[in-house]
């Protein structure tokens, strides 16, 4: 059902986009794994493949002999065709059916989601249509793979919230097991057994996921938790965690102070930059709505934090979320080279996105992350949105 979805979805940005011909063409994809064919498709492929969605309809499967089952079983393709020796005689007839003025691959610039095609393949498919005018019309897929990963359907949302709300649990459940001295290798560990225990991947690398921070002495960035930090009095713990339930990924960043002998909260230095957090997030969240372009949202959440007295954050504000952890669509974040034209793109309804930020701080790193759903008129949060630090 999901990837008959994401067809319908992508013969409608065909139109949209004015594009005739869309061209997912891989091999051995459990070994590298293409987002054409991870959102339509359904299944792996071991001999060179070609999986064409025309612009009139059409939904062609070319692939070996023995993988046709496999994709029939999916229900996307109308027409499968299986072939042993060379798939280039059917692959042209495909074409010369379509008739496309322009064929889309699956290669992009900025967008990983969208950057499946190998430089192998592409010379290989050169090859298959030397000879041929279709050598002239290729051209890049990129924003059609963006919207179409960007544009959650409802079973992809479920998904997600579904994720979303499994997370919440693991850290409801952690939060009293976060005690003086525990190292943060051991809440690693804990959040590890219970990722096992229910059957679950990590969002991203096992290694680092969750990231665990104690204190001002713990590195930040996406680190492997430490055996020689050690919570103690008067830190801020951070814990940035997320799983991969039924293929899709939840996010979230969450907070603890560890109260020192006497104090009922944290320190009002502490409380302030907390506050400040929230407050940006919070700004990020009401700019968050359809049409807008996504280095405005960053820039709002982004000056709350500056007009705090507080030195910008070095990232995004917030990135897709989706299959992977991060997904393809519109970056909320800053105009910077690094991220080519994906902070320019228009954000649209069903988008789903993390909104993260932080401040360091004498008591350790503040960061808070919360993970939201584009509506029509605005966002709706996926995750319970942490407005309190929670007190240990």
């Amino acid at each position: 059902m999901l990837h008959r979805e994401k067809a319908e979805q992508a013969h409608a940005l065909l139109h949209e986009l004015d594009l005739d011909c869309w061209l997912t063409f891989g091999r051995e994809t459990g070994e590298r794994p293409d987002p054409g064919v991870e959102l339509v498709v359904g299944t792996s492929v071991t001999w060179n493949s070609a999986f064409l969605l025309g612009k009139d309809g059409t939904r062609v499967a070319i692939v070996g002999r023995f993988d046709t089952d496999n994709v029939r079983n999916i229900g996307v393709f109308s027409e499968i065709i299986g072939y042993d020796e060379d798939l280039r005689e059917p692959l042209l007839h495909t074409l010369e059916r379509i008739a496309p003025r322009q064929i889309g691959l699956n290669y992009s610039l900025h967008d990983h989601t969208a950057d499946g095609l190998t430089y192998g393949m592409f010379l290989l498919l050169q090859e298959l249509l030397a000879g041929t005018a279709y050598t002239e019309r290729l051209t890049s897929a990129g924003p059609l793979l963006s919207r179409l990963r960007a544009r959650k359907t409802p079973s992809e949302l479920a998904r997600i919230q579904a994720a979303v709300d499994t997370t919440e649990e693991i850290i409801a459940w952690l939060t009293p097991q976060l005690h003086h001295g525990r190292s943060e290798s051991e809440i690693a560990a804990l959040v590890h057994g219970e990722f096992r225990r229910r059957d679950l991947p990590s969002s991203w690398d096992w290694d680092y996921c969750p990231t665990v921070n104690s204190g001002p002495d713990s590195p930040l960035g996406h680190v492997q938790p430490q055996p020689n930090v050690h919570i103690g009095p008067g830190h801020l713990i951070h814990i940035d965690l997320g799983v991969r339930q039924e293929e899709y990924c939840s996010d979230i960043q969450r907070m603890w102070y560890v109260r020192r002998p006497g104090e009922s909260g944290p320190p009002a230095e502490i409380q302030r930059a907390w506050d400040t957090v929230v407050r940006a997030i919070e700004a990020g969240a009401a700019t968050l709505k359809p049409g807008v372009i996504g280095w405005e949202v960053d820039a709002v959440a982004r000056q709350v934090i500056v007009d705090g007295g507080y030195p910008e954050y070095k990232h995004a504000l917030g990135h897709g979320l989706g299959r992977a952890c991060h997904d393809g669509g519109p970056l909320l974040g800053p105009r910077w080279p690094r991220y080519g034209d994906s902070p320019f793109q228009m954000v649209e309804e069903g988008n789903v996105y993390t909104l993260e930020l932080g401040i360091n701080t004498a008591a350790g790193y503040i960061g808070l992350e919360e993970d939201v759903v584009v509506t029509a008129t605005g966002c709706r949060f996926l995750s319970r949105f942490q407005r309190e630090l929670i007190l240990v």
